[in-house]
């Protein structure tokens, strides 16, 4: 059997940052993959199920209800390895151009207060499983650490 993509990437070099995982035709549509890595994989502890639960959540709402992206979005969720999460976005698109959205998105989880939507026994299959302020800890720290000064080798993956 062939290695899927992801699974020739060097994760001992690969270092939190914002990278093009693939790119897909569907029906003629590009859809563009992005591996949003929050953590250093195999150095750095992984995120807990409850903060990843959580910034899933307030992601998947924020990215769903953006003015210009809202109907680009195809799919957020977590990486099973607990390092990040991956972004389907419909177009062909660079790390570098959705910046902008990615610093806007957590901003947003860094200084989200209150109910967590979808976080309730009607929304969802694990509502019990949250933690906000850790979400916010990750998402400000990932923005402070990574986003704001993001280096080109943050942006493309480890050759």
């Amino acid at each position: 059997m062939n290695k899927i993509t992801s699974f020739t990437i060097d994760h001992i070099r690969l270092i939190p940052g914002i990278y093009v995982s693939r790119k897909d035709s569907v029906n003629g549509h590009i859809i563009t993959t992005f591996d949003i890595r929050m953590t250093s994989p195999n150095d750095e502890p992984v995120m807990n199920t409850a903060e990843i639960h959580t910034i899933e959540h307030l992601g998947a709402t924020f990215l769903r209800n953006h003015e210009v992206y809202k109907d680009q979005v195809i799919y957020f969720g977590p990486m099973g390895c607990r390092t990040g999460f991956y972004l389907l976005l419909a177009d062909d698109l660079t790390s570098s151009e959705i910046l902008p959205l990615m610093k806007e998105m957590f901003s947003f989880i860094a200084s989200f207060k209150g109910e967590v939507p979808g976080a309730s026994a009607k929304d969802c299959g694990n509502y019990l499983d949250m933690n906000l302020p850790m979400a916010n800890f990750l998402a400000r720290k990932f923005l402070e650490e990574v986003l704001t000064d993001i280096r080109e080798e943050q942006l493309n993956y480890p050759v």
